[in-house]
């Protein structure tokens, strides 16, 4: 009996720890998204942090914000200490170019720096937990072709 009852409990940990680093993907694929892809063309995009590295004081505090909030999901979904390491070095390069005037802006523009942080955050997850479900199977469709242009 005590032998189920731990191996449920450690069971139900992972289950949550799974759950919490999922969420951390998810939210890590929206700070992507709104930082630095809202406008794609290509490989380059522009987003939130990039429009507002134009405006004194807001752009930095956008970038520090966003930022602590991929370090505080990546500490909260478990990440190795690399990962952490790797994505502070991306976020404080991104935020750093704030504080050159106008140069800094055309390169913040230009380094997603954000987006290489939630990417790196998103590897780490799906190398420990894999991808939350609801991705997992969307890529799986689009690998069978199940995704296809209308029209087409």
């Amino acid at each position: 009996m005590t032998d189920e009852i731990s191996v449920s409990a450690y069971s139900d940990r992972h289950a949550d720890r799974r759950a919490k680093a999922h969420r951390a993907w998810r939210s890590a694929e929206t700070i992507k998204g709104l930082s630095d892809r809202l406008i794609g063309i290509g490989p380059l995009g522009i987003g939130l942090d990039g429009v507002l590295s134009w405006v004194p004081g807001v752009g930095p505090l956008y970038s520090v914000g966003a930022g602590a909030f991929l370090l505080f999901n990546a500490v909260s979904a478990g990440a190795s200490a690399a990962t952490v390491a790797r994505m502070l070095a991306y976020v404080l390069a991104d935020t750093a170019t704030d504080a050159v005037p106008f140069a800094g802006s055309v390169v913040d523009m230009l380094f997603p720096g954000h987006l290489m942080a939630a990417k790196a955050l998103q590897k780490d997850i799906e190398a420990r937990h894999g991808l939350p479900d609801e991705i997992a199977l969307e890529r799986s469709k689009k690998k069978r072709g199940l995704f296809r242009k209308k029209g087409g």
